[in-house]
């Protein structure tokens, strides 16, 4: 029965009365947000800070009740990014920082560190597929001389929030619904898009995330960003701003939305597959470390604020300095010992390294730590070895679950007065080399009131996502508006859908209109802006398409060449030593596993059979048929579909004579990605044909 109270109560079999009180958090029967204490909140929106651009008090009970619930929803596996591979190498220096910065990895030029690097996707469960349209997370832990330094950023430079107190909301929205359990490891359904389309802040991120970034052609061919703004300080206190970044040396590459979603068909394991693969057969992986380094002064000139995690500094306005080199050389001897117990944390830093206020990187300093201790079970997780420092650990910290070392001597406290008497009194602070956080506390935008606010600065939502949309090649802005589409297209709430549309005016009136076309949906009044929108320079380093990062080689990647009986070996063997001297892997494909005959009647062996390799699986193709073998797979569905596809995938094809009735069954039509199987088709096999496209599939288009 109801009380006045608004509780229910029962009576249970031992006659006893039970309260039920309203579900912890959920809104009451006043509509307001409360903790799990039933205080209510007056702000769920920003952190507690000193000052409107200080950092975030520890007294915040709010932000801390609801990120360390949020941390502990999932056991044991990762709330997000729980799909993820990894590999040891080590961090190469170029040049001595020495003038920027007192990290001990960042002082002798050549000097070696070694790391390890997990890769992830962000939304699905550790089961699901690894092509999904998602941002990649992109983890390096660094075992330095001075202990471990945990760079944890993602392949995309900007975030989709601004305060970390949104955290568990944006992650609860793009996660499975909760009332169905689906869908797993994709961003379009209702919950994601009703989130996003009432978070203008997001709007920058969601053009990444809609663009060819979120769809990878490797991991092996992605960049990586810190995120954050960062300090680096040097051994005289001087500070000065850092956004990290990892270049590819494989280039940049993408898939096409249709190839990512066969791929995920065909082999769901296909990024971890390939980097396996790669690190096995000595092609190892090398990504660049570059810093964008500035000072305050530069930070004040810009039309944005630097520690606004949904900005971006264009490459043009301050380039990117290359300072070393990762390279992965080592897959770990266990997947769960290594790859599933890494616990990484942005926290985890070395003197000469240092934090900004940017108040999601503050939350993440906190939370981080939390979610290891429930997910690995003990406080005591830095113990295992693959996150074990390679540097002596020396402490008071003792006892608690899975303790793994034995400390000797009674003192576990300090300071303590033992070592006066002949007994070890353990080890002491070190002010002359210990860390020290940077001294900033005479900046005026760090004294003020204990405020719950967005500062000023972070008012403008839509001049980088436009500046983003304009800067891509005109392929990449069709992939976009498409991906939109798609993602829109599931979407059940009108409301939610005309409620994108209004924000994505704000960012490009065609964008917009080509969205609303492909939905069939009128073109609603733009949402108000809480800042002027700016037409800032674009900046041409962001394209992947026709960009400079847009390598046109086959080093370390793949080249399928479809063979049947009677194949000419000549023309076989020629395609197989070029695209090996080019660096690339030459795999060849026949529809049964145990061979063909050739026409010079010999045996060829096979590396992967028809009907289970379509070409999605590799990066060009090349038929080599003779009249009676293209006779043989003309009906062969897998056959038509592996020249279809590549075609559609806008990837090179080279084919013989005999190959020709095959490629007209598949639609082929002439153009310059379409050649001879001689050694000019290794250089024309290095890229993607772009001006194919609209020819192959329909793509929004603006109304007019």
């Amino acid at each position: 029965m109801a009380t006045k109270s608004g509780f229910t109560t029962d009576v249970g079999n031992g006659g006893e009365t039970h309260q039920h009180a309203p579900p912890s958090g959920a809104a009451t029967s006043d509509g307001h947000l409360t903790t799990n204490q039933g205080i209510k909140v007056s702000d769920n929106q920003n952190q507690l800070k000193s000052g409107e651009r200080g950092p975030v008090l520890l007294e915040d009970f709010v932000l801390r009740e609801k990120i360390f619930h949020f941390d502990h929803e999932r056991i044991p596996e990762r709330i997000v990014h729980a799909r993820g591979t990894a590999a040891h190498g080590f961090f190469e220096l170029y040049e001595s920082l020495a003038d920027i910065t007192k990290a001990d990895l960042f002082q002798r030029a050549g000097e070696r560190t070694p790391l390890f690097t997990r890769f992830s996707t962000v939304a699905g469960g550790a089961g699901s597929v690894d092509t999904p349209r998602d941002v990649r997370g992109f983890a390096v832990k660094f075992y330095t001389q001075e202990g471990n330094w945990d760079l944890v950023g993602n392949n995309i430079p900007v975030f989709f929030i601004q305060d970390a107190i949104k955290f568990p909301d944006l992650v609860h929205s793009v996660k499975m619904e909760a009332d169905r359990g689906f869908p797993q490891a994709a961003s379009a359904h209702d919950t994601f898009w009703d989130f996003i389309s009432l978070m203008p802040e997001s709007t920058h991120m969601i053009m990444w995330a809609m663009s060819d970034r979120t769809i990878p052609r490797s991991l092996r061919t992605m960049e990586g960003f810190g995120v954050h703004t960062f300090r680096l300080v040097n051994a005289a206190g001087k500070s000065t701003f850092v956004k990290f970044h990892w270049k590819p040396k494989q280039g940049v590459a993408s898939t096409c939305w249709d190839e990512a979603v066969k791929i995920a068909g065909a082999d769901p394991d296909f990024h971890r597959r390939d980097l396996f693969e790669a690190i096995g057969r000595g092609d190892f992986p090398e990504w660049e470390l570059g810093i964008q380094a500035f000072d305050q002064a530069f930070a004040d000139s810009m039309p944005f604020d630097v520690l606004d995690p949904t900005k971006l500094i264009p490459e043009e306005v301050l380039p990117v300095r290359l300072i070393g080199r990762m390279v992965l050389d080592r897959y770990p001897d266990n997947f769960f010992a290594e790859t599933e117990q890494v616990a990484f944390c942005p926290a985890n830093v070395v003197p000469g390294v240092d934090f900004t206020n940017d108040p999601l990187l503050q939350g993440r300093l906190f939370s981080y730590l939390d979610t290891q201790k429930s997910r690995l079970g003990t406080a005591n997780f830095h113990q295992i070895p693959i996150n074990a420092p390679k540097c002596p650990v020396m402490n008071f910290q003792r006892d608690g679950q899975m303790q793994m070392t034995v400390p000797k001597g009674r003192a576990n406290y300090e300071p303590n007065s033992l070592s006066a008497q002949g007994e070890s009194g353990g080890p002491r602070e070190c002010p002359a080399h210990g860390f020290t956080t940077f001294p900033s506390a005479d900046a005026p935008t760090e004294q003020g009131d204990k405020l719950r606010l967005r500062p000023a600065s972070f008012a403008d939502h839509y001049s980088q996502a436009r500046m983003f949309y304009r800067s891509l090649d005109v392929a990449e802005q069709s992939h976009v508006a498409f991906a939109l589409v798609f993602e829109l297209s599931k979407v059940d709430a009108p409301a939610i859908r005309t409620r994108m549309l209004g924000n994505l005016i704000n960012v490009d009136e065609d964008l917009a209109a080509r969205v609303a076309g492909g939905l069939n949906m009128p073109l609603p009044a733009a949402n108000a802006a809480a800042a002027p929108v700016l037409d800032m320079e674009l900046s041409p380093a962001l394209k992947l398409v026709r960009g400079k990062r847009d390598l046109h080689t086959l080093k370390g990647r793949a080249v399928g060449i479809l063979v049947a009986d009677g194949s000419d070996p000549a023309t076989v063997q020629d395609l197989h030593a070029a695209v090996t001297e080019a660096g690339g892997r030459p795999l060849i494909v026949a529809p049964k596993i145990g061979g063909v005959t050739l026409s010079d009647g010999k045996m060829l062996a096979v590396d992967k059979q028809l009907a289970g390799f379509p070409s999605v699986m590799v990066d060009a193709i090349a038929v080599v048929l003779s009249d009676d073998g293209c006779a043989s797979l003309i009906n062969d569905g897998a056959a038509v579909q592996f020249v279809m596809d590549a075609f559609g995938h806008l990837k090179c094809i080279a084919a013989d004579d005999g190959a020709q009735p095959l490629l007209m069954k598949a639609g082929v039509t002439p153009d310059e990605g379409v050649v001879a199987p001689n050694k000019g088709f290794v250089k024309a096999a290095g890229k993607r044909y772009w001006d194919r496209e609209p020819g192959v599939r329909k793509l929004p288009r603006a109304q007019s």
